[in-house]
């Protein structure tokens, strides 16, 4: 038997014909994608919103209606991505109904960083807290971006002198040395999205000149042995592709005044099939440690598109049907 709905108005004020607009989408396609999500109907005359539906779906809508009109103040234009990512932090944090005094804002000469959901909060605050962090889980959910955002403000704020951004050289079973170039050129392709995210936050010219006085630095995990890095932020990302020993070595150049960052998805280890993962390893391993933290992301705390969520989730079931024991 179906629930009875529970029909609820909503008045949003103060009334701005080009706000509406921006809240609906184009082609109402704002207001398919809340009724899609909360299995609720949405109608309205002007600024009067008529939501139908079952009564914590209707609750639901009306507060994601509320915020998201509340985010186009001034000049912001909502897009697809803004609505999904409101309506999962929304739907699966039950944070959402108001701001924690706690939260941790990473605030940078271009932006502000804040977490988009429970554990991305989570993982600002140990990094903050914790000297060594590990954040594991899938694709797309702010491990190395939140990762960089603080590296940018900790050197901005001279809390360190410099960056270090490592990762393994180990990419579906391929190694650097079928690369061309020197060893900077060999990993570069390796280090694009930590690339992407200092451009973002930096600007191109800036990260140029930063990398050319070795402010920031680039290296293959390999390349590490033998170094002690003192008040240095790094980043070790990709750190699924580590082996047990490689991580023990990363972890013991750990210097005074440093922070590290591992990150990774031990559901996409390219190691082979015999190989321990060195991140799985070191997460279970070192979590009751003080000054390490552990954070684990899942499926629903993916910020992308709305598909790559699901797609997580399905490889996921897929992997815990077949049994697969590098989960």
């Amino acid at each position: 038997m179906k629930a009875a709905t529970t029909p609820e108005t909503l008045q949003l004020t103060p009334e701005d014909n080009r706000r509406l607009a921006g809240l609906c989408g184009q082609s109402n396609t704002h207001l398919k994608q809340i009724e899609a999500r909360f299995d609720v109907k949405i109608s309205h005359r002007g600024h009067l919103f008529l939501i139908d539906g079952e009564a914590d779906n209707v609750g639901n809508a009306r507060n994601i209606l509320q915020a998201l009109y509340d985010d186009t103040r001034g000049d912001v234009v909502l897009s697809n991505e803004n609505v999904h990512m409101k309506v999962s932090q929304l739907s699966h944090d039950d944070h959402a109904e108001g701001r924690d005094p706690s939260e941790v804002v990473v605030r940078l000469r271009k932006l502000q960083v804040r977490g988009k959901n429970r554990n991305q909060r989570d993982y600002l605050r140990n990094i903050t807290g914790h000297d060594i962090n590990f954040s594991v889980g899938p694709a797309g959910t702010g491990k190395t971006y939140l990762a960089v955002a603080c590296a940018v403000e900790a050197l901005a704020n001279n809390e360190v002198d410099r960056i270090i951004l490592v990762r393994p050289a180990v990419e579906a079973g391929e190694r650097l040395g079928f690369l061309p170039g020197d060893i900077g050129q060999k990993v570069d392709p390796y280090l694009r999205p930590l690339y992407d995210a200092l451009y973002e936050m930096l600007g191109f010219d800036r990260v140029g000149k930063l990398l050319d006085r070795g402010v920031i630095e680039l290296a293959p995990l390999a390349y590490m042995r033998g170094r002690t890095l003192n008040e240095s932020f790094i980043i070790l990302d990709e750190a699924q592709n580590s082996t047990v020993e490689q991580m023990k070595m990363f972890l013991t150049r750990i210097g005074y005044g440093s922070k590290a960052v591992i990150a990774g998805d031990i559901t996409q280890v390219d190691l082979p099939k015999s190989t321990v993962s060195g991140l799985r390893y070191a997460a279970e391993a070192l979590i009751d440690i003080e000054g390490i933290s552990v954070t684990r992301f899942v499926s629903r705390d993916v910020v992308r598109h709305p598909l790559v969520q699901r797609i997580v989730e399905v490889f996921e079931a897929q992997a815990l049907t077949n049994g697969d024991d590098r989960q």
